[in-house]
């Protein structure tokens, strides 16, 4: 059966008011795309602040924005581990440790799960049915951003995980004093416009595949939309495929599925999706990683903190 998206209107017998926001949803959908970068761009400016850093006297908001979109370079690496050359580009222009940045990469990645644990947890309130299994999920995404986010829990797990292994206690070391050091990043005034940010960002992606879908004649809601963007998102990232690609995916295409959707319309707003959140991310990060390898090398160590 072919595909009956765009013109949804003529397919769907929807009226002409109805046509045209569902036409403007794709250029909707992509337009948001920017600001929902930019959302959590401003999150990675408001951690660096918070971890001390002088931007107006060591580098430039350029420098801060080149770091975190370059990174995005290696957002298809297992566990997106490749986004810490981050902090090789930090020490290089600036002098910090690797455990004074490590809980910048840490309190990041904590934020995107406490701010998508909170969105998936309302989208279940408020949406009806058809995500099942959602709220485990929401739970253990917050688990992981509370012990991310106690330097004392994490310090006491990392010790634990020590005495179990015995092997290598120079890094469990310096892993024990990243952990410390996130005190600083534990503050209202950092928390709160954090997770702000966090929400901001990732309620502009889920509004854009909630667009995506109304265009594609598919309307199952707007939280129903979000909380299937969020949960399948997370879900991908449980299998630690690189990007979550493959499992985000098949998660999405099944929610949808159980929403009704079919697979001539779920598997094409899947793909989309996909291609404007995680592969844009990708090319953007290609794009900036050079220019940002090239700059950090310009002066290595230029900037000491002490």
């Amino acid at each position: 059966m072919a595909p009956r998206w765009p013109p949804c209107a003529a397919a769907n017998e929807r009226s002409a008011g109805e046509s045209g926001v569902h036409r403007s949803g794709a250029h909707g959908s992509g337009a948001l795309k920017a600001p929902a970068r930019l959302a959590l761009a401003l999150l990675w400016l408001a951690l660096l602040l918070a971890a001390g850093w002088a931007v107006s006297r060591q580098l430039q908001l350029g420098g801060d924005l080149r770091h975190f979109l370059g990174g995005f370079a290696m957002v298809v690496t297992p566990g997106r581990v490749g986004e810490l050359v981050r902090m090789r580009w930090l020490k290089r222009e600036t002098g910090w440790a690797y455990e004074r940045t490590a809980p910048l990469a840490l309190m990041d990645r904590a934020s995107d799960l406490a701010a998508m644990a909170i969105i998936l947890a309302l989208s279940v309130a408020i949406a009806s049915g058809g995500l099942g299994g959602a709220l485990p999920v929401a739970a253990l995404a917050l688990a992981v951003a509370y012990t991310a986010t106690h330097p004392r829990l994490l310090a006491a797990i990392v010790t634990r995980f020590y005495r179990v292994t015995g092997r290598l206690p120079r890094l469990f070391a310096r892993i024990r004093t990243a952990a410390r050091s996130l005190g600083r990043f534990g503050k209202a005034a950092t928390v709160v416009p954090a997770l702000a940010l966090g929400i901001i960002g990732w309620l502009a992606e889920g509004y854009a595949f909630h667009l995506l879908l109304g265009w594609m004649g598919a309307e199952i809601g707007l939280w129903k939309a979000v909380g299937v963007f969020v949960f399948a998102t997370l879900a991908g990232g449980l299998t630690g495929a690189p990007g979550g690609v493959g499992g985000a995916e098949a998660a999405m295409i099944a929610l949808l599925a159980l929403d009704g959707v079919p697979m001539e319309v779920s598997v094409p707003a899947t793909a989309i999706i996909r291609v404007t959140t995680l592969w844009f991310a990708l090319g953007l990060g290609l794009l900036v990683f050079p220019f940002a390898e090239r700059l950090s090398l310009r002066r290595p160590n230029a900037l000491e903190i002490r």
